[in-house]
């Protein structure tokens, strides 16, 4: 079998290539036609159904070969045999040529292709499982890539050549019908002087707009068949209802409200979401006080002598509390009533596309916008009811200290509250399945913050899976865990949950519109973050794919925009420059690529390292550990990711970030001046570490010559001059 797929593709290289070799595409032009029209057109009148079927085959040919040359003999079909004629041959010819280049990409083409476009391809099978043909009929109606591309790539997928078949000949129709349109007004072109005929002209302007007509009618096609049988009220009370009052949804709702529309933001529980209430906001300040403790006990490093501290630990978790507080009125409803939002407390239910009930009220609105976040996921471990366990939502209730902390999983909110709870004195033993921390991120990542956290005494179980709970004849809580098959007991007081999040869906009334549900448990949403349902948009760590607070405001903007004015303009929403921190110590933070994220995707990279244990303010802070690793295009400055690990990671992170934004390379930044000393130096040195590894070798042996000619005496240089002279 393999014989004969290379068999097939010999047989097509070389026909390929003879196309090329020979000049035959000479023969595929508008100037080489023009030169032969006249006995074309004689050939045609006086054998028409011969010269049909010669056009009809070479069409099949070079269709199937995808040959550069079917635009030009779709024009020429039009010159030839004129607006239905044509259309008829060129809709079923290219249909066919399509379909075996279908087959031929199916046959012979999805490994190689798969391992060259993997992350190319991932869009395409999605979209290809989740609406099948009418993904296919959106591809074909609007041009957005080459049909040969369309024709090879979907052969890569699940689609049935069948279905393939009759949805491309639906879905070329149009624009067949356009191009052939455009052809026949190029047959009637007499000389130079006839070029800008009327029709001709409108001819290419229909050309130019047809991908925009095209989106608009398949997008219409598509809202009207998401929104069949629905009662559309006469009018809407308002612009836009917003449900859940986390960063996604308060944004959405301030841009609502500055661009005037009458917007209502609906919030059941307290308005700031997870962020303020249970996630950012308190996290942070608990890690201050840590941090603070911890400065107290280093106080000898710097030369100052005090007494180990006493942690009040119900006054570290108070300080929490007023923390929100004094960030509550960013958040407050009184604040966005103020800006011109509508808030309502309580529950929402969809009722429609077009309704939401809260309170027994049902507000009738244009558009509405799931911004509900995620919950702390709670694992099903046999016995979790014998034991006192928290969540990230519900451990800032604590007020007594707790001897022994369990804390289940190694990601950023495992790893932020391990190292701040047994830093405020609490024996703290963390447990993950993973054989690292942090597994997103790079393994010499992982290394150091798990050195900085066996270094502190933190008794980290890692590669061990939980089995059960129980309790002991003395009350003490035990994890049964294991690791290579050993099973091993675990005594604790209390254990804090935290091992990932999952969107809120529930009780939304999402599953009688029929919105689909990733396998995340995130909500379905296109590049404009519009569910299925073509009124309903989503926003936030419900949306995903990513589940922070700064990425539920940046897709607001989105959410926003699109549910007001999608019928005027729709923006895609932008992932490519997503930034992340975890606030440990040392911090850690990225923007774009890792190492093992761009091995995984088979992109090319060089790394550029600079270890912070050399700066001068990070030696003179007695923070000098730590390094910053900088992913570029192999031999270019362009920069595909940035890791920082060391002090305020999270704040020197930004600059990456802006240059990533704005297109600037490694030496855009090694030629800014940064203040000396700083930590943001870090960036700078980076650079120069880059630039010192490409500097041009030849270059540089010229310039040593150059300058040892140059340190010569004026008498040494004078004397050989002379000696020159006498020999001459």
């Amino acid at each position: 079998m393999k014989a004969k797929r290379l068999g097939l593709l010999l047989l097509l290289a070389l026909l390929i290539g003879a196309f090329f070799l020979f000049d035959f595409n000479r023969y595929f032009s508008l100037e080489y036609f023009a030169e032969q029209r006249e006995a074309i057109s004689a050939y045609t009148t006086a054998n028409p159904l011969t010269a049909a079927a010669i056009y009809f085959i070479v069409y099949v040919v070079v269709t199937g070969l995808s040959l550069p040359a079917a635009t030009v003999l779709t024009l020429v079909g039009g010159a030839v045999f004129g607006l239905f004629e044509g259309t008829l041959l060129v809709s079923f010819a290219s249909v066919i040529g399509s379909t075996i280049a279908f087959l031929v990409s199916r046959l012979s083409l999805r490994d190689w292709v798969q391992d060259k476009f993997g992350d190319s391809l991932q869009a395409i099978n999605a979209g290809v499982e989740r609406e099948g043909a009418m993904y296919l009929f959106g591809l074909r109606l609007v041009p957005l890539f080459p049909f040969f591309v369309i024709n090879l790539v979907m052969g890569l997928t699940p689609v049935k050549a069948r279905t393939f078949f009759w949805v491309s000949q639906l879905g070329m129709l149009p624009g067949t019908i356009v191009y052939v349109n455009a052809g026949t007004q190029l047959g009637q072109v007499q000389s130079a002087s006839g070029i800008l005929t009327p029709g001709l002209i409108a001819s290419f302007v229909l050309l130019g707009i047809f991908p925009f007509i095209a989106r608009r009618i398949l997008d219409a096609l598509k809202s009207r068949k998401a929104l069949a049988g629905v009662d559309k009220p006469a009018h809407f009370d308002r612009n836009l209802v917003v449900i859940g009052a986390g960063a996604a949804g308060l944004v959405t709702s301030y841009i609502a409200a500055a661009v005037k529309a009458k917007v209502t933001l609906i919030e059941k529980h307290k308005v700031g979401g997870d962020c303020l209430n249970t996630g950012c906001v308190p996290s942070k300040a608990l890690i201050r006080s840590a941090k603070i403790a911890n400065y107290v006990e280093r106080a000898s490093e710097f030369g100052v002598q005090v007494s180990s501290p006493e942690i009040n630990f119900a006054a570290v978790m108070e300080r929490v509390q007023s923390v929100i507080k004094q960030v509550e009125p960013h958040d407050s409803v009184q604040r966005y009533t103020s800006l011109g939002v509508e808030c309502l407390e309580g529950e929402a239910t969809i009722l429609d596309p077009y309704r939401v009930k809260v309170n027994g009220q049902v507000l009738t609105t244009r558009n509405i916008v799931i911004a509900t976040g995620a919950r702390p996921f709670v694992p099903p471990i046999p016995g979790l009811d014998l034991v006192e366990y928290y969540t990230s939502d519900t451990i800032w209730s604590l007020r007594d200290k707790p001897e022994r902390l369990l804390v289940i999983g190694g990601g950023p909110i495992g790893c932020e509250l391990s190292q701040a709870f047994h830093r405020l004195g609490v024996k703290v033993t963390q447990l993950d399945m993973s054989p690292r921390l942090m597994p997103r991120e790079d393994t010499d990542v992982s290394a150091a913050v798990e050195a900085r956290f066996r270094n502190e005494g933190i008794d980290l179980r890692l590669g061990y899976s939980a089995k059960a709970f129980k309790r002991n004849a003395s009350g003490a809580s035990l994890l049964i865990c294991e690791k290579d098959g050993e099973e091993v007991e675990l005594t604790f007081d209390k254990v804090l949950l935290a091992v990932g999040r999952r969107a809120n869906t529930s009780n939304l009334g999402l599953d009688k519109l029929g919105i689909g549900v990733n396998k995340d448990g995130t909500l379905q949403v296109n590049e404009f973050l519009q569910t299925e349902i073509p009124t309903v948009f989503a926003a936030g760590d419900v949306a995903g794919p990513y589940q922070f607070t700064h990425t539920a405001a940046h897709q607001a903007w989105y959410a926003a925009v699109n549910s007001l004015f999608g019928v005027l303009r729709k923006f895609r929403a932008d992932y490519r420059v997503i930034p992340w921190a975890t606030f440990t110590d040392p911090e850690v933070a990225r923007v774009g690529l890792n190492e093992q994220d761009a091995i995984a995707r088979n992109i090319p990279y060089e790394v550029t390292r600079y270890g912070i244990d050399d700066l001068d303010r990070a030696i003179a802070d007695s923070e000098a550990h730590g390094f910053i690793k900088v992913l570029t295009v192999p031999g270019k400055d362009k920069i595909l990711g940035a890791t920082i690990v060391g002090h305020h990671a999270g704040e020197l992170i930004t600059e990456y970030i802006t240059a990533m934004k704005h297109g600037i390379g490694l030496n855009k930044i090694l030629g800014v001046i940064h203040i000396y000393p700083t930590l943001s130096e870090t960036n700078k040195y980076a650079a120069g570490e880059w630039k010192r590894a490409h500097a041009p070798q030849k270059t540089l042996q010229w310039l040593e010559k150059w300058h040892r000619w140059r340190r010569k005496s004026e008498t040494d240089m004078n004397s050989a001059l002379g000696r020159s002279n006498n020999e001459v």
